[in-house]
């Protein structure tokens, strides 16, 4: 009996052991596998920053070859642009790791590959030595006009060539100096909204009237009114429960079709069409337009808070169809949805790399311009698109006119719980070499209008 129970014991010893080795091959597996990559670019992986040392790190060029990013004689990275590309190119830091394009394309700029990674000191002997350079998309110009027109406020910039994804100007302030980042890394990781936010993707507000061209798209898609139709704007509307939503600056915008509403922003219109519209349509059209959604690789962006579609008062439906309420989205989602109505329904992916080059001068690696997803039909395309042109001739966005170029857009003063409201501005424009499109915010600055669609008229001006 003895023996019995003792080889009973030995047996499940036995087997515990063998399930635990078991454990741990598929841990093995999941780490030299799966998890790999993560592993070996991980700025904490020791084995892999002995063997980056000795690696003469690529340079970021933009789009016409200026540097923005360069390994001085002494090792350190040097940035030339300083604060004003910080957006694009991030930061390379011995001890604090890496993020934006020194980031996403770290590799690349070490010319290794995931397998050389992997293989630690292995790799030396495969590696020559330098990285890889790095072209961008990005426009030194487009740039420049974006961080100047800024001004030193709190916003982000946003803008891509309409076509291709491609991103011309990314800029977010306040920014810090990626020249002096380790130095003044304790105050700047300190500060929770601060410089290291990159607001054009990480940075979550409410879009305000800048949604009102998608709201507008969803209202002709289902039904819910026609080109033809006449609305009331009294200046309110009352939305159930004693509860009423008006104009911004108290108007009375009176009888209104629907480009008018898109032209004068009228928040009686769009709120009755968040309503007419109800939790599962509104839900529908934020889908199409990939609210519900993040982009990662070259561009990692922030998903947008949505609010909880199926439980939504009246009043809720209303406040989502003019961009308030729990909605919140990032600067470059914006962009997008521009992007929707200047490209035909489609928007395109962004990306900032254009070309990975071998120090011998070949072309490693190229990104092809992809949709990311078709958002709506070519012909409601057109005619949200002749909406918004109207817009910048007649209505709000009158100060992001420029002579003889066609400029289409949406203004959009966000109310803001914490402080003075946000100002915002998105469009596109038909310059003679490219179409761009664009998205402006001015934490704080008020009205989209007067502050936001001057910012975007001077970054037309220079592309035009």
């Amino acid at each position: 009996m003895a023996d019995r129970k003792l080889r009973k014991q030995i047996l499940q010893a036995a087997s515990a052991c063998m399930a635990l080795f078991g454990v741990l091959a598929l841990y093995i597996v999941y780490l030299t596998t799966w998890a790999a990559e993560d592993l070996s670019s991980n700025p904490l992986n020791m084995r892999s920053a002995a063997a980056r040392a000795d690696i003469w790190r690529g340079t970021i060029y933009d789009a016409s070859g200026t540097v923005l990013a360069e390994t001085a004689d002494d090792g350190t990275r040097r940035y030339p642009f300083g604060k004003m590309m910080a957006a694009v190119t991030g930061y390379n830091g011995e001890n604090i790791g890496s993020t934006g394009v020194e980031g996403h394309a770290n590799r690349a700029l070490l010319g290794l590959t995931d397998d050389m990674q992997r293989m630690g000191p292995l790799a030396q002997l495969l590696q020559t030595g330098r990285g890889n350079d790095v072209r961008l998309t990005v426009d030194a110009n487009a740039q420049k006009a974006a961080y100047e027109g800024l001004a030193g406020r709190r916003g982000a910039v946003v803008v891509l060539d309409a076509e291709t994804g491609a991103v011309l100007a990314m800029v977010s302030t306040p920014a810090y100096d990626p020249n002096d980042i380790e130095t003044n890394w304790k105050v700047l990781s300190k500060q929770a909204d601060g410089a290291l936010l990159n607001r054009c993707v990480q940075g979550l507000y409410p879009p305000g009237s800048t949604i009102k061209p998608m709201i507008a798209d969803a209202a002709l898609t289902e039904g819910a009114t026609d080109e033809k139709e006449v609305f009331d704007c009294t200046g309110t509307l009352d939305v159930g429960g004693g509860h009423t939503i008006g104009e911004s600056h108290g108007e009375v915008h009176g009888k209104v079709t629907l480009r008018d509403a898109v032209t004068e922003s009228c928040n009686v219109t769009f709120g009755t069409l968040g309503m007419r519209l109800g939790d599962a349509k509104l839900k529908k059209a934020y889908e199409r337009f990939g609210f519900a959604e993040g982009i990662g690789e070259d561009i990692v962006m922030e998903q947008s808070h949505l609010p909880d579609f199926g439980k939504l008062s009246n009043g809720d439906q209303a406040q989502v169809a003019i961009g308030q309420g729990t909605l919140l989205v990032t600067p470059m989602h914006m962009a997008l949805l521009a992007d929707a109505f200047a490209n035909g329904g489609r928007i395109m992916k962004p990306y900032l790399v254009q070309q990975v080059v071998s120090p011998n001068g070949m072309v490693v690696s190229e990104t092809q311009p992809s949709v990311w997803r078709t958002a709506t039909s070519p012909e409601m395309a057109a005619i949200i698109d002749s909406y918004m042109e109207r817009v910048v001739e007649k209505g709000t966005g009158r100060a992001a006119h420029v002579f003889g170029v066609r400029v289409t857009g949406k203004t959009g003063t966000a109310e803001n719980p914490a402080g003075a409201d946000h100002a915002w501005f998105i469009g596109s424009a038909d310059l003679p070499k490219r179409k761009i499109v664009f998205a402006v915010l001015v934490e704080n600055g008020g009205g989209g209008g007067t502050e936001a669609a001057p910012i975007a008229r001077r970054i037309i001006e220079s592309l035009a």
